[in-house]
C-alpha cells in the first residue's frame, strides 16, 4: 500500500516537472522563434535551411533545457546552439568544386529587382566580410546583443570583439565610399 502511494506521488512529481518544462520550453519558443529564425537566414542565406537549422535548434534546446539556468541568457545560449547546428551542416555536407568563380554566377532564382536596393547592397558587402568580422557584426546587428554577451558567445575578450565590429563597420563604409558605390566611374 505504502508503496503504491509512493509511486503514484512520484508519478505526480514527474507528471509536474513535465508540465513545467513544456510551459518553459513554449514560452521560449514563442518569445525568440522570430529572432533565432532571423539569424539563422542570414547565416545561410536559404530560407529553407533557415527553417532547419531553426528546427534543430530548438529540438537541441528542448533536450538541454534543464541546463539553462537562468531565462535572461536564454537568447544568447539559443544563438550559440544555432551556430553549432550551422556548423554542423558544414562538417556533413561535401561540396562540389568547380572552376567557376561563384561572384560570377549569376541568381536566375530571384523573383525581385533586389540588385538595385541599398539593402541587398548592404547584404553582399556583409556577406564579403571575413567571418571574424561577419559574425560579430550580424550578432550585434540582428541579434542586438551587446559586446560583453558576443565575448561570451564566441568564446572571445571582450576588447577582440569591440575591434572586431569597430573593423567590420570601417570596412562597410570604405565599401561605402568607394566611386563604384557612388554612382561615379574610374576613368
Amino acid at each position: 500500500m505504502f508503496g503504491t502511494l509512493r509511486k503514484k506521488k512520484a508519478d505526480v512529481a514527474v507528471l509536474s516537472d513535465m508540465v513545467t518544462k513544456q510551459r518553459r520550453y513554449d514560452s521560449l519558443v514563442r518569445a525568440l522563434h522570430t529572432d533565432i529564425f532571423r539569424y539563422a537566414f542570414w547565416l545561410s542565406g536559404d530560407k529553407h535551411v533557415a527553417e532547419d537549422i531553426t528546427q534543430e535548434t530548438f529540438l537541441r534546446a528542448w533536450r538541454s533545457l534543464d541546463s539553462l539556468k537562468d531565462d535572461k541568457a536564454a537568447k544568447a545560449w539559443l544563438i550559440t546552439i544555432l551556430r553549432r547546428e550551422n556548423a554542423r551542416r558544414f562538417e556533413r555536407k561535401q561540396f562540389d568544386y568547380s572552376d567557376v568563380e561563384q561572384d560570377l554566377l549569376e541568381d536566375v532564382y530571384s523573383s525581385s529587382n533586389e540588385d538595385e536596393t541599398e539593402q541587398y547592397w548592404l547584404r553582399r558587402q556583409i556577406g564579403k566580410l571575413d567571418i571574424e568580422y561577419r559574425e560579430p557584426l550580424l550578432l550585434q546587428l540582428i541579434g542586438g546583443f551587446s559586446g560583453d554577451e558576443i565575448a561570451d558567445m564566441l568564446e572571445l575578450n571582450r576588447n577582440t570583439v569591440m575591434t572586431r565590429l569597430f573593423r567590420a563597420r570601417n570596412q562597410l563604409k570604405e565599401a561605402l565610399d568607394t566611386p563604384e558605390v557612388r554612382g561615379q566611374s574610374n576613368g
